[in-house]
């Protein structure tokens, strides 16, 4: 365990799972032939102990995914894979795709093992994996909803195996299932689960190839997993295949449209799927929010592990696109309902919002390989975006109450739900709350200094890691009540006194760019100046790509100290989306906040927030498990005419908690002519 521990850490985190890090002992030993030259500190050297994201890691843990397990069992997603091992009769349940909330629940609950051992657990996820394995057809292929044969075949599928890969989902749940096994092998040092993925993975590489079936899935995941599976194995052929996968984008494909008068016509929309073009030719985001995230986030893995500049190249100009024209304020992506999809240029409107949780956790998972790739703070200053908002949006605070859709303005009929028909999100946020101390700090090489480390601090969450770097290991230990405060220390312990850079990123909202484009903008311009200070000493801030860049003989015990002013701002958007004209929403550190009914006598959608008011900050500690709330003068507009009102808003990631009522994040500024 001692061999596999330093492995762990001398892999990286993907997409941001430190899971994949793991090499078995049973698996061929190889070392992968290339990688990132920025690694994450594994999510299980770092320890969560602050006020804001310890006890949400806790109840993700305790309260959300046993949740989800029970919810798994209740709707029939684990008498689906009784039933194909010949424990059950009886037909398959549910949609085509659901076998993969099954494989991230697991993935979820068995990286949670690896911090917090739990026998009980484990053992519940080997009885569910002894299913899967059990389920799984001699030659590798696995499908309870093709194997299990019912009559009529459920809808989607196809007649037969990969002739409807447009959206049969069968290499996405695979995806999924192969995630799913290197987090178990890394929890418990077992191989049963990757002998099950390793089969799979095995029969796809026979079965799709440049002399095989060229094809793709409609809905990308496997190619990302296969990277995983390269770093795992150092099969070059898992890495190939994905690649393959990848490039295989806009050319000819042995895929059988469905029907033009099928419900599931949709998935032969080319550019729905990002199959229009070769992906090194795509300019834009497009299609399908979740889908694409888990395409560029592959396309990121080449661009980094191989080199690749046509691949870096796209990828920059998408990521460029999409935060430029088609990102919401709280980072959630994905304009039109129904297709879940990207839409045309500005097109951001507030209440048909669709910014589902999954295409959140995907936006952070390709967040996360960007910054890998290029060591930019522009980067995480998206990934935290959406971690504060889009994403925390997604769960309750009693975490066991979901949303799929987090629209930015309600009109009273939104509420959170225990579970989906289509439950893609509940276990998708699970798993990457799970593995959320894996986001906060990475190690590199210092290109600038011609030689040495850099250790990033990403985020600001208070924290302790154990970091290996190449002159000594150092204990790390963060101190902050961020995101409400914007004081930070960072105590540096490194086992002998050496040189390394400490990188400490400065937040994009801290240096007057919420986000990394003109698509929104604080309206008043502030001079209030962040401040760094090491063993009380004031330093300058020498800024480095977002990051304030400390290179020094560090001692242990050196105390780094960073100093955030966090006024209440008003943001406004670009010209361009034409939802928001004439509004504006209100921001305090990483915080966007929203106004809700349940603050303001019953109703939002009368209110007029003008940009000259002052408004305050207040942290509250019994609303909501202990909030910051903004208040401030503003105007109800009613019946009775136009009146003050003291309007009171809360971080939108905290909305619908307390019942239906109107919610609203952009508020006019003038009142209606």
């Amino acid at each position: 365990m001692k061999i596999l521990a330093v492995l762990c850490r001398a892999l990286p985190l993907v997409p941001i799972v430190a899971c994949a890090a793991l090499l078995a002992a049973q698996m061929p030993a190889r070392t992968p032939a290339r990688d990132y030259a920025i690694r994450p500190v594994p999510f299980f050297d770092v320890t969560v102990d602050d006020a804001f994201w310890a006890p949400r890691l806790e109840r993700n843990r305790t309260v959300s995914i046993p949740h989800i397990m029970r919810e798994n069992e209740r709707t029939g997603r684990v008498a689906n894979f009784e039933k194909a091992a010949g424990l059950k009769k009886g037909d398959y349940e549910g949609r085509r795709f659901n076998d993969s909330d099954i494989y991230k629940t697991i993935e979820a609950a068995a990286c949670t093992l690896k911090s917090r051992p739990d026998p009980a657990l484990e053992s519940q996820l080997a009885h569910l994996i002894d299913l899967i394995a059990r389920a799984q057809v001699p030659d590798g292929y696995l499908y309870p909803a093709r194997t299990l044969g019912a009559k009529p075949p459920v809808a989607g599928i196809g007649a037969e195996r990969w002739i409807n890969l447009n959206g049969s989902h069968e290499l996405y749940n695979v995806g999924h299932l192969y995630e799913a096994a290197i987090a178990w092998q890394l929890a418990t040092g077992r191989d049963d689960f990757m002998r099950v993925a390793s089969k799979n993975a095995d029969l796809v590489n026979r079965e799709f190839g440049p002399t095989a079936r060229k094809a793709v899935p409609g809905h990308e995941e496997i190619e990302l997993a296969l990277v995983k599976m390269y770093r795992l194995t150092g099969d070059e052929r898992y890495f190939t295949l994905a690649r393959f996968f990848l490039d295989q984008r806009g050319r000819p494909h042995d895929t059988q449209p469905y029907p033009p008068d099928s419900p599931f016509a949709i998935y032969n929309d080319r550019p729905y799927m990002q199959d229009h073009l070769p992906v090194t030719e795509q300019t834009r985001a497009i299609g399908h929010a979740v889908r694409a995230m888990y395409l560029y986030s592959a396309m990121t893995d080449v661009a980094g592990l191989a080199q690749d500049v046509a691949y870096r190249e796209a990828v920059d100009r998408i990521w460029t696109d999409m935060v430029s024209k088609r990102m919401y304020v709280t980072g959630g992506i994905g304009s039109r309902g129904v297709v879940e999809a990207f839409g045309d240029d500005y097109e951001l409107p507030n209440k048909e919002a669709y910014t589902e949780t999954c295409a959140s956790v995907g936006n952070d998972l390709w967040n996360e390989r960007m910054f890998l790739l290029h060591g930019d703070g522009k980067y995480v200053d998206v990934l935290e975006r959406v971690l504060y908002n889009g994403l925390l949006s997604g769960v309750s605070a009693s975490g066991d109450r979901f949303f799929y859709q987090n629209p930015l303005e309600s009109a009273g009929d939104v509420e959170r739900s225990e579970y989906f028909e289509v439950a893609c999100c509940p276990s998708n946020l699970a798993r990457l709350l799970a593995q959320f101390p894996g986001l906060i700090y990475a190690t590199g090489p210092d290109r600038a200094a011609g030689s040495g480390d850099i250790l990033y601090v990403n985020l600001l969450v208070g924290s302790t890691a154990q970091v290996a770097l190449s002159s000594t290991k150092v204990t790390l230990v963060q101190q902050t009540q961020y995101p409400w405060d914007g004081r930070v220390r960072i105590t540096v312990k490194p086992e002998k006194a050496a040189e390394f850079a400490l990188h400490v990123r400065v937040p994009g909202w801290a240096r007057e760019q919420p986000v990394p484009s003109d698509l929104y903008r604080f309206v008043d311009r502030r001079h209030d100046e962040v401040a760094l200070r090491v063993n009380g000493k004031g330093v300058p801030v020498v800024l480095e790509a977002g990051f304030a860049r400390i290179r020094r003989r560090w001692s242990p015990g050196d105390v780094v100290e960073l100093d955030l002013p966090m006024p209440v701002r008003r943001l406004v958007a670009h010209a361009g989306v034409k939802a928001d004209r004439a509004r504006a929403a209100i921001e305090r550190g990483p915080i966007v906040y929203a106004v809700e009914a349940a603050d303001n006598n019953g109703r939002v959608s009368n209110l007029v927030l003008p940009l000259s008011v002052v408004l305050q900050h207040e942290f509250r500690p019994s609303l909501l498990g202990g909030i910051g709330v903004v208040t401030g003068p503003g105007t109800a507009v009613d019946d009775r005419g136009a009146h003050k009102v003291q309007v009171m808003a809360i971080p939108y990631f905290a909305w619908a908690n307390r019942g239906k009522g109107e919610m609203a994040v952009w508020l006019p500024y003038n009142p209606e002519p």
